[in-house]
C-alpha cells in the first residue's frame, strides 16, 4: 500500500508521467530496523539504490556511512555533509584515474577482488585500507549477483598477504549473498570462509580488522519475505558460531532495504491491445518500461505489485513498456491481474518501487525523458 504521505501526494498532484514519488519517513524507519535488527554493524547505504540528494541528506544526519560505485557518488554523498571517512568505494572495476580522484577528496577504503586492481589501489590511493571480496553461489536470490564481483578465498588470501607489502593496509573481507535474498540463512557459509581465511591469514602475520557482509536484505514485493529481526538473528548466531569472542568490525551494505518499499511509481496506460480476435489476454502498454527504470524486470525477477482504483472484475494481462524494443516486456509468464474495465489514460501504481529504479533509467532512449523522483 501507498504511505499516506504518497496518497496525498498523488491525490493532490496531477504531474506528467512516470515519476516516483518517496517517502522520507519510510526510509528513516527502515535505517532504524536495520539498526536494531545488527547492531553490531556500521551501515553504508548503496548509493547506487536511489541517489536523491533528500535521501543522502537524511541518512547522513541519522550516521549512515555509504558505499559508492563512482566518483560522481563520492561527490552526491559528500555534497549530503558526509564526510569522507564514511565513504566506501566499494566497486571491484575502477579506473585508475578514478581511484586517484577519490584519494584526493579524503577516501581511504577501497574494494578489490584481483591482483590487477590491488596494483592500482596502491599507486593511486597509497596507505589506503584495502577489503577483498570473495565469491558466493547467489542461491535463494530474486537478483543474484554471483560470478562478475569476487574471487575465489585461496585467490583473496594470496591477495591480502600481497597488499601489505604493496603499501596498504589489508583491512578485511567481502561478500554479497546476492539482492533480494529471502533466505536469512544464506549468510552463514560465507561468514565461515572468511572465518577461516582470517584465522589462517593471522597465522601468517596478516591481522584483518572487518568483515563486509554486504547487502542482499529484501523488499517485499508480491512474495512474502522473513522479518528483519529474522535476518539479524540468523546473521549474529553465524557470526558467534564462526568468529567466537572474535568477532571483527562489522559493514552492512543495504540498498533495496532501505528504500525499496518507500517509493511508488505512477504510470499511465498508454495502449491496450490483443494480438488475435482470440487473444484471451490484452496487452497493457505503460509509459514506463525496462528503458525507464524497469531493468529489475528483466527475466521478470524482481515482480512489483501494481494496483489500480478500478474495482472491476481482474483479468490476466501482460504488460509493457513504450518502446520500440521487442525487449520491452515486463510480464508475460508472471499471473499479473489487472480491472477488465481498465482503460487507455488510467494511471497505475507500481509499488516498492524507491530502488534501483531512477538509477536503471535511460537518458534519452527513444526520445523519453528519465523518470523523475518526488521526495516527501
Amino acid at each position: 500500500m501507498a504511505t499516506k504521505k504518497i496518497a496525498r501526494f498523488l491525490a493532490e498532484r496531477r504531474l506528467p508521467t512516470p515519476f516516483l514519488v518517496v517517502d522520507l519517513d519510510v526510509v528513516a524507519d527502515n535505517y532504524k530496523k536495520l539498526r536494531n535488527a545488527v547492531p553490531r554493524a556500521l551501515v553504508y547505504y548503496a548509493v547506487k539504490a536511489n541517489p536523491a540528494p533528500e535521501i543522502l541528506k537524511l541518512l547522513a544526519k541519522l550516521g549512515s556511512s555509504f558505499d559508492t560505485a563512482s566518483v560522481n557518488e563520492i561527490d552526491m554523498v559528500l555534497e549530503a555533509g558526509a564526510a569522507a571517512d564514511r565513504i566506501s568505494y566499494g566497486n571491484t572495476i575502477k579506473k585508475e584515474s578514478d581511484i586517484a580522484a577519490a584519494h584526493a577528496k579524503g577516501v581511504t577504503l577501497y574494494a578489490f577482488d584481483s591482483e590487477a586492481e590491488l596494483g592500482k589501489i596502491s599507486r593511486a590511493a597509497p596507505s589506503s585500507r584495502v577489503f577483498c571480496r570473495i565469491l558466493t553461489s547467489g542461491a535463494g536470490a530474486d537478483w543474484p549477483l554471483s560470478r562478475k564481483f569476487g574471487c575465489e578465498a585461496a585467490m583473496a588470501k594470496r591477495l591480502l598477504l600481497q597488499a601489505a607489502d604493496r603499501g596498504v593496509v589489508p583491512h578485511g573481507v567481502s561478500f554479497h549473498v546476492g539482492s533480494q535474498q529471502r533466505d536469512p540463512n544464506q549468510w552463514d557459509s560465507a561468514v565461515a570462509e572468511a572465518a577461516e581465511m582470517f584465522r589462517e591469514l593471522e597465522a601468517r602475520g596478516v591481522n584483518l580488522t572487518m568483515l563486509n557482509i554486504g547487502g542482499g536484505f529484501p523488499t517485499k514485493y508480491r512474495k512474502s519475505i522473513p522479518a528483519m529481526n529474522e535476518y539479524g538473528h540468523a546473521i549474529e548466531e553465524s557470526l558467534q558460531r564462526h568468529f567466537g569472542n572474535r568477532i571483527p568490525d562489522i559493514i552492512v551494505e543495504p540498498g533495496r532495504q532501505m528504500v525499496g518499499d518507500a517509493g511508488v511509481i505512477q504510470t499511465e496506460v498508454v495502449l491496450i491491445a490483443n494480438k488475435a480476435d482470440n487473444d484471451s489476454r490484452r496487452w497493457v502498454y505503460l509509459d514506463i518500461g525496462k528503458f525507464g527504470g524497469l531493468a529489475e524486470t528483466m527475466d521478470e525477477a524482481i515482480q512489483y505489485p501494481i494496483a489500480s482504483d478500478r474495482k472491476g472484475k481482474s483479468e490476466r494481462v501482460i504488460l509493457a513498456g513504450p518502446t520500440c524494443d521487442s525487449a520491452d516486456i515486463l510480464y508475460e509468464k508472471a499471473d499479473y491481474r489487472l480491472p477488465a474495465d481498465l482503460a487507455i489514460g488510467d494511471r497505475l501504481e507500481i509499488r516498492a518501487a524507491g530502488a534501483y529504479t531512477t538509477t536503471y533509467a535511460s537518458v534519452a532512449f527513444n526520445g523519453f525523458e528519465p523518470i523523475k523522483t518526488y521526495c516527501v
